[in-house]
């Protein structure tokens, strides 16, 4: 069991049947009474975003994840197909769940899978890709860094704001981090 006290950024803990991680955590003093917790927490199962307040000292199962590395293979039909590079087992997962993280990743490159017990619960990326542009307005002549950008569509098909003298088949790399942000033109 853990306290709430102690739960920070990016743990998991169990809440009613529930699959919690927590996103932001912050101690709160009001000028009257005890002090409370204050949360952001996201249900793993179904994503969304709750922003709640836990005493101190009320108690949480702590959720063990589990990691492996995997290569996402293919997807099919409604599936997305990973293998895990130790014992070449394949596991399906439904596009809808995993849908804002194969925006990152290209077929037969390497990801993780998360589990809690033997249940999927997510897809962890890189923090930064490297993806080819694959199609964007062209480059304007004498375009600077701080002009206000074009948006360009990668080949996984996520669409990022880029620069205006980016041009299509160059190679960016891409932070994951809110969506994805244009960081720089890849080394070749």
């Amino acid at each position: 069991m853990i306290s709430a006290v102690d739960l920070r950024s990016g743990m998991t803990f169990v809440q009613d049947g529930r699959l919690m991680k927590v996103l932001e955590a912050s101690h709160h003093k009001p000028g009257k009474g005890n002090t409370v917790m204050r949360m952001k927490i996201r249900d793993v199962r179904t994503g969304s975003i709750t922003d709640t307040t836990f005493r101190p000292d009320e108690k949480f199962e702590r959720a063990f994840i589990e990691t492996k590395d995997v290569q996402y293979l293919y997807q099919m039909g409604e599936s997305a197909v990973f293998m895990d590079l130790e014992t070449f087992e394949q596991y399906e997962l439904p596009v809808d769940s995993v849908e804002e993280e194969l925006k990152f990743i290209k077929e037969n490159e390497n990801a993780k899978i998360q589990f809690y017990g033997q249940e999927v619960i997510g897809v962890e990326v890189p923090g930064t890709v490297t993806l080819k542009v694959v199609e964007t307005q062209p480059s304007i002549k004498g375009a600077t860094v701080t002009g206000s950008g074009k948006p360009a569509t990668m080949e996984t098909g996520l669409v990022v704001n880029v620069p205006d003298f980016i041009e299509t088949g160059e190679l960016l790399e891409i932070s994951t981090a809110d969506g994805g942000n244009y960081q720089r033109r890849a080394q070749k």
